[in-house]
């Protein structure tokens, strides 16, 4: 847990810290993190592990494109975790019956068994981490937390928009007209 624990013993923090929302996010997520390591123990899933194979559970056959959407694991990141798992057994890959481009990923006996032991893990670190929180700001930080991703989500794949118009040559005024009829008739 030494990732969480702060070399500031004053309690003070760092003004310009203690008001970022992305440092504050990252200690958050050391601090989940770090929990989550102390309730499964050595040598369990991954936290990101967990998320991709309660996505697989939740959607059988998702394809590794759709894996990278739903977990928010970039794309070469998950490429690697997807590898690592079907070799300890923990996922299986085909070609997708819907595009032979794509790997389609589905669990395996021994990937729902290890989804099965993490589940009541999770759900106690889960629990570990809210109860650091009044009871009447956990709702309140999960719907927080929850509309950011979803607003982050739209804010990376906007709406098409449509092309700018052409710009229309300007009028010219008719002075501006007389004088080029007179330079091209004395020329």
């Amino acid at each position: 847990m030494a990732k969480t624990k702060s070399n500031d013993k004053s309690g003070k923090g760092l003004p310009a810290l203690d008001r970022s929302p992305s440092h504050l996010l990252h200690r958050a997520l050391q601090l989940a993190l770090d929990i989550y390591g102390d309730e499964l123990g050595a040598g369990a899933i991954t936290q990101r592990q967990y998320a991709v194979l309660a996505a697989v559970e939740a959607h059988e056959g998702l394809t590794q494109t759709d894996l990278v959407k739903i977990t928010g694991i970039d794309r070469s990141t998950l490429a690697d975790m997807a590898a690592r798992m079907i070799a300890k057994g923990l996922l299986e890959r085909q070609r997708s019956s819907s595009d032979a481009r794509a790997n389609a990923v589905s669990l395996t006996e021994a990937g729902r068994l290890a989804l099965e032991d993490a589940r009541p893990k999770m759900a106690k670190a889960d629990a570990r981490l809210l109860k650091l929180l009044g009871s009447n700001k956990r709702e309140a930080l999960v719907g927080a937390l929850r509309d950011l991703v979803r607003a982050g989500e739209e804010a990376a794949d906007p709406p098409a928009e449509k092309p700018p118009k052409a710009e229309k040559p300007k009028k010219t005024d008719k002075a501006e007209k007389s004088k080029k009829k007179k330079l091209k008739k004395a020329a």
